[in-house]
């Protein structure tokens, strides 16, 4: 089975935030940041990837996704803050 991931985007520093699941995260990215991605991320010009984590297989992947689709914000922005507390854009660091 394939590796996955889950990432969040946003479109400032504790703005708004999307999180998905993909097999391919550069390439998922690049597709949000074109506005060939989500609907939501689109209206809501999500472009910035401010958290990511890899899991083995993809379902894992869509698991933990679900269940952080669940929590409260909070939770959703301390996870994001201990990975990237600045909220940088790490979409460069996937292609360096």
């Amino acid at each position: 089975m394939k590796g996955g991931h889950v990432y969040i985007i946003a479109d400032r520093y504790r703005g708004t935030i999307y999180i998905g699941v993909t097999a391919q995260l550069a390439a998922r990215i690049y597709q949000h940041r074109t506005g060939d991605g989500s609907d939501f991320c689109k209206r809501y010009a999500l472009d910035r990837l401010v958290y990511a984590e890899s899991h083995a297989n993809i379902s894992d992947a869509i698991v933990r996704e679900k269940a952080m689709k669940k929590w409260n914000r909070g939770w959703k922005l301390r996870l994001i803050e201990e990975q990237n507390p600045e909220w940088l854009d790490l979409f460069d660091a996937l292609n360096a």
